[in-house]
């Protein structure tokens, strides 16, 4: 196969059409050409770059940090190491992630605790700090 449509790159990529798109108006994909009909003709390689993009994604890169990993990926000559700063910042960005729901967990599980009384909703702990949440903007 020569080249593949927008909805076969999709399917076998395992994205939908919108995400293609997405990425293509990103830069993260080459423009395709188009047939006569006004079709985009993916090169099938095209696979293999969305399904990176997807995995990084997954592990937290930023599309900006794609952009960097694809251009390093390019550039033979370069060393691991701007590969590694790429994925500690990602490293840097979980670990607060998860202090941050951490604090979120401490905190949801200190209200329930408070709920166990049974009181009224007018005196429903989880909803005064919902509401005070709502206040403090």
């Amino acid at each position: 196969m020569d080249s593949l449509t927008i909805g076969q790159l999709a399917g076998q990529a395992g994205v939908n059409l919108e995400t293609v798109r997405y990425y293509e108006r990103r830069g993260l994909l080459a423009r395709p050409p188009r047939s006569r009909s006004g079709y985009r003709q993916y090169p099938p390689d095209t696979v293999r770059r969305v399904r990176f993009i997807k995995r990084a994604r997954r592990l937290g890169f930023t599309l900006e940090e794609i952009e960097d990993l694809l251009a390093l990926r390019v550039q033979h000559a370069r060393g691991c190491g701007a590969v590694e700063r790429e994925a500690r910042g990602v490293i840097a960005r979980v670990e607060t992630r998860i202090a941050e729901l951490e604090r979120m967990r401490t905190v949801l599980v200190e209200l329930v605790m408070a709920c166990e009384e049974r009181r009224a909703t007018e005196e429903c702990p989880i909803l005064d700090v919902l509401e005070d949440a709502e206040d403090q903007r």
